[in-house]
């Protein structure tokens, strides 16, 4: 992970961000300390960011978390977070997935209270006149998962950007979008569609081509092919294009299942497909 975000700052990628899950059978290095290490290798005058499945956490906490981490960036930070998703990590962290969708909008809720400096209290969550510090002296930005209607009124409603999944094809994106932009027009903001991506892009676009090929053939996180781009870089140039056409501002890059050196080269390549899509 430290070398793949030294490469991703060489190749001047936008941003920086990790993910959150919990209660994994297999290693999963969470993100709160993992990125403190990463900002030191990552320059933070670039928007750096960490996904919270607020459902999952205490409001009160979520807060404190970000404000740590905003003190170590110079630039923007980026609050990911979404409702989250399987019975296995709810039931091991506490949370009750039936109860999530209302638990991130109190949340969201909770959490801005207190990064805006004021005391906050929830009978959701049991807290009663609570402050942080440290704040976030700099922006603070907002994106918000969603992919069904209800979630992408929220994104508009309390978000700075819709932060799309990786599995949304072109086609499955345009109608989203069409929704979100609705909702942002209901609510008087302005649409901001960001979307996640899993990628592969190799000098060798041939064997890119194969590993992505068996990749999807194996059943890959249950994405279509139309999800995620693979290739060389005029390849993964092509396939992302639609979401640029349809009105995405951002792409954010995962790379698929490969090995240690095929991550470095599709980071760094990722540099010249934002050069072309740019």
């Amino acid at each position: 992970m430290i070398e793949r975000a030294r490469i991703a700052r060489d190749s001047r990628l936008d941003s920086l961000s990790l993910g959150d899950h919990h209660a994994t059978p297999i290693p999963y290095f969470q993100g709160v300390p993992m990125l403190a290490r990463l900002s030191a290798e990552w320059d933070t005058t670039r928007p750096t960011g960490c996904l919270f499945l607020m459902p999952l956490w205490n409001p009160v906490l979520v807060a404190e978390q970000i404000g740590v981490l905003a003190a170590m960036c110079e630039g923007t930070f980026v609050v990911q977070t979404g409702i989250g998703s399987g019975d296995q990590q709810f039931r091991a962290m506490g949370a009750d997935i039936s109860r999530r969708g209302k638990d991130l909008d109190e949340s969201i809720r909770v959490v801005k209270t207190l990064l805006d400096g004021e005391a906050a209290t929830s009978e959701r969550f049991g807290v009663i006149d609570a402050i942080v510090n440290p704040r976030p002296t700099g922006p603070v930005e907002w994106w918000i998962g969603a992919g069904s209607p209800a979630p992408l009124r929220r994104a508009a409603r309390e978000g700075d950007a819709w932060y799309g999944g990786p599995n949304l094809t072109p086609a499955e994106a345009g109608r989203a979008l069409e929704t979100y932009r609705e909702a942002c027009i209901d609510v008087g903001r302005i649409p901001r569609p960001i979307v996640r991506k899993d990628v592969i892009v190799l000098r060798d676009a041939d064997r890119a081509r194969r590993l992505g090929d068996q990749l999807i053939a194996s059943g890959y996180r249950g994405m279509p092919q139309a999800a995620v781009a693979y290739g060389g870089v005029e390849d993964v140039v092509e396939q992302l294009a639609p979401f640029r056409e349809l009105g995405f501002t951002d792409v954010i890059v995962r790379c698929m299942t490969i090995d240690q050196g095929d991550a470095l080269e599709t980071l760094e390549l990722c540099g010249e497909v934002r050069e072309l899509l740019a």
